[in-house]
């Protein structure tokens, strides 16, 4: 079986960004696109973003099991289609997943070796003004997403990976690290190659980001969302 990643983030933390920058540098992912049951924003497309889906529809996919995961988020449903996996597999391919949290548990319950991405902003301050910069929801949706968001931190000990998104090429490489160092080890433990001396400076970077590695940067950023849940 190829690889299979899960990204997850807070509403705001740059994730799409992300994923789009890695996408274009990294050969051989395929990206799984979410089916929705909101409405587009701004200038989304059909296919491109997302697969924007009635209810009824959307329902129907979930009786028939088309979903490897969904869930529903701010009254809307999101799930990812079985068929990308299947394409994937068929294609040669690693799958790209850009869920959340919730999503996130329902694929490693299915497929415990997915390896899993948690993305966080630098702290709760940078992710509000993201939000409001960002200029797509109403003062009530943004205090929502916050709340949100500390709710799903508090999941962040779930994934193998913890990336702070604080400056954006440096997180680029990192989740191009990871994804590469990954398919690497899975190469190298299957047999298809060795690793080599070149191979160093990419696992080393993949690593720095492991949950084990980064609790103690971890500290201020989930202090500054518990003090304002707190209402401190």
């Amino acid at each position: 079986m190829n690889g299979v990643y899960i990204i997850s983030a807070p509403s705001g933390s740059g994730k799409s960004t992300l994923v789009n920058r890695v996408r274009a540098i990294v050969p051989e992912l395929k990206f799984s696109i979410s089916y929705t049951t909101r409405e587009p924003r701004g200038n989304e497309k059909n296919g491109l973003e997302y697969f924007f889906v009635s209810g009824d529809k959307f329902e129907e996919m979930i009786t028939q099991d088309d979903f490897l995961e969904w869930a529903k988020v701010f009254g809307n449903y999101y799930g990812t289609a079985r068929r990308f996996l299947r394409e994937a597999e068929q294609e040669g391919k690693d799958l790209l997943l850009d869920i959340d949290v919730q999503g996130a548990q329902q694929i490693k319950e299915k497929l415990p070796r997915a390896v899993s991405i948690f993305i966080l902003p630098p702290n709760r301050q940078e992710l509000e003004k993201r939000l409001r910069t960002r200029s797509l929801d109403t003062e009530a949706v943004i205090q929502r997403r916050l709340v949100t968001a500390s709710r799903e931190i508090e999941n962040y000990w779930k994934y193998d990976y913890i990336l702070v998104n604080d400056r954006l090429d440096e997180s680029v490489e990192a989740l191009k690290s990871i994804l590469l160092a990954e398919r690497l080890q899975r190469a190298v433990a299957q047999g298809q190659r060795q690793s080599t001396t070149g191979d160093i400076g990419l696992i080393a970077t993949a690593e720095r980001c492991r949950l084990e590695n980064v609790r103690e940067r971890l500290q201020p950023i989930l202090t500054s969302f518990a003090q304002t849940a707190s209402g401190r």
